[in-house]
């Protein structure tokens, strides 16, 4: 399949460098923010989720309704809503979206946040009820007639779904994570799986990884997830423009962590990362780790970015000309990434110059490839 490149959606003009204390949904900014997406050619776009924040599914509807092409990924915590209203809420916006509908499973990686709604399990119980999750969800699209369930996170008897994808049979399934349950369970049934940007050489371990699950799982290599790989790429004219931008938001990054851990005052930097608690989820750990090791990784990976944010999300920057950045993305391609997810800290100026300058490089060094007779991995 071609590559194809996604964007997170952002409902309002607060950035991480410029943050708007208490900003609610701007619906114009949502809306034009969607159709830049749509405009440049991303092909789809992540609906994040937060228990503090605003549901995915009313946001990705105003999306479906603004826009031509572009997917919709609504992120999903199986906690938050029963895996039968999910089939249905899930296949309806997939409808409305004439089937740009995708769903992005999070089982959870801190105890802390999914207290929060209520979810108490521990962490390898809520991989488990991801599992049964997906079964439920994939059943539930399928199935012609009422099934029952008795599963041991969820029991139910004779539901019925007139909801369909508008494939018929399903809609895509994302799985992310870094641990040896989240490799099992996306191996065995994700249709995509989600990593943070990682090295070259751990890039392609965790592929490996992955693929070995699947294989496990009995799953040919024609059927395996596809890889979908995120960025933070900061980007300028030049290299050396770039990398002047890169410290720049490096500072504004850390004065601004400094201020959210001291409470509001200017709390110095080494008080901020004393006080910033260690990440529970190990995607967040293995960012950490591997930025003990060096500054920048292979040709632009720049991991300052992951200490300054205290490894919140993804949080791995590229840093670099339109080239440079188009050439790291390529050497991920290679490594058989068919999802390239990027997002700056500008964020739509950011997705308008990736769409002008970095997406166009990607695609025509792939067609040039293609016309060649040269393949990826």
């Amino acid at each position: 399949m071609p590559t194809e490149f996604i964007s997170l959606t952002f409902p309002n003009a607060s950035t991480e460098i410029n943050p708007i204390p208490g900003a609610g949904i701007d619906p114009a900014y949502l809306v034009r923010y969607a159709r830049t997406l749509d405009d440049y050619d991303f092909n789809y776009t992540l609906v994040p989720y937060d228990s503090s924040s605003y549901d995915p599914f009313t946001i990705g509807a105003t999306i479906a309704a603004a826009t031509k092409n572009l997917k919709i990924i609504i992120a999903l915590r199986p906690n938050t809503l029963y895996p039968t209203v999910a089939a249905k809420a899930l296949a309806t916006l997939d409808q409305i979206s004439s089937g740009r509908a995708v769903v992005h499973l999070i089982a959870g990686g801190s105890d802390a946040e999914q207290a929060k709604e209520g979810d108490f399990l521990p962490k390898d119980q809520r991989y488990a009820r991801l599992e049964e999750y997906i079964r439920i969800l994939r059943r539930a699209w399928q199935s012609s007639e009422p099934f029952d369930w008795d599963g041991t996170f969820y029991q139910f008897k004779q539901f019925s779904n007139r909801v369909r994808p508008v494939n018929g049979t399903g809609i895509p399934i994302s799985v992310g994570g870094s641990s040896e349950e989240a490799y099992r369970i996306g191996g065995a049934l994700a249709d995509i799986f989600g990593l943070w940007g990682e090295p070259l050489k751990e890039t392609k371990e965790q592929i490996d990884r992955i693929y070995q699950a699947a294989a496990r799982a009995g799953r040919p290599n024609s059927d395996r997830p596809r890889i979908w790989v995120t960025f933070r790429p900061i980007i300028a004219e030049t290299d050396e423009l770039a990398w002047q931008k890169a410290y720049h938001t490096l500072d504004v990054l850390k004065a601004n962590q400094a201020r959210v851990l001291g409470g509001g005052s200017q709390a110095s930097d080494s008080k901020a990362q004393v006080r910033a608690p260690t990440p529970q989820n190990v995607g967040s750990q293995r960012l950490l780790e591997i930025a003990s090791r060096g500054d920048v990784h292979d040709r632009a990976l720049w991991y300052p970015t992951v200490t300054a944010t205290n490894a919140r999300g993804a949080s791995t920057a590229l840093v670099g000309s339109p080239q440079t950045i188009s050439d790291s993305i390529l050497d991920y391609i290679d490594l058989g990434a068919e999802l390239i997810s990027i997002r700056g800290y500008d964020n739509l100026d950011d997705a308008i110059d990736y769409g002008r300058y970095v997406l166009p490089k990607v695609r025509s060094a792939l067609q040039k490839r293609k016309d060649k007779g040269v393949n990826s991995a």
